[in-house]
């Protein structure tokens, strides 16, 4: 059974229905998707990892690791908030090369000796398996730019050539 809120506009007094629970079939927020469930938990792991480096870190790599935690989530958000797939795409590998830094900085910590190396063993194979999300959901989005080519209005604009130019730039597959 689904349950409908309701909700008032309180310029014009119309009631509009709002349901609490979006499809399956589609996410209807960008808090629905997979792949910003996992960017965000794999974000919070890292606001943690922060926390626990020595104070002589606290400007350094601790902030530089907060820094590049954030965009990891808000890219995905704002991608997902863009009409043109292009724009969605450009988003979200801004994203993926947000993870890619935190993984180098996770490479730091053991370097450094600030983490187990076990742990840091852990949280770089979190941080690759949320990669494959994210060139998962690239591919999605490429994918929906092909089949809705003939139906959807597109802007020109001579930066959404080049980013259609570019193919699947993946280095690797785990």
């Amino acid at each position: 059974m689904r349950h409908e809120s309701r909700t008032e506009n309180r310029e014009s007094r119309i009631v509009i229905p709002i349901k609490d629970k979006p499809t399956k079939q589609s996410a209807s927020t960008f808090e629905d998707l997979e792949v910003y469930q996992v960017a965000r938990e794999f974000r919070k792991t890292m606001y943690r990892v922060a926390k626990e480096l020595p104070d002589i870190e606290k400007f350094g790599l601790a902030s530089q690791m907060r820094r590049a935690a954030l965009p990891l989530t808000n890219n995905i958000a704002e991608g997902h908030g863009r009409y043109h797939y292009l724009d969605q795409i450009r988003f979200t590998l801004q994203s993926r090369g947000s993870l890619e830094e935190l993984i180098d900085d996770l490479n730091t910590c053991g370097d450094e000796q600030y983490l187990p190396a076990d742990r840091v063993d852990c949280l770089k194979q979190k941080g690759w398996r949320l990669r494959q999300l994210i060139d998962g959901y690239i591919g999605y989005l490429r994918e929906q730019k092909k089949s809705d080519a003939s139906s959807s209005a597109q802007e020109a604009s001579p930066l959404y050539g080049v980013m259609a130019a570019i193919g699947d730039d993946s280095r690797f597959s785990i």
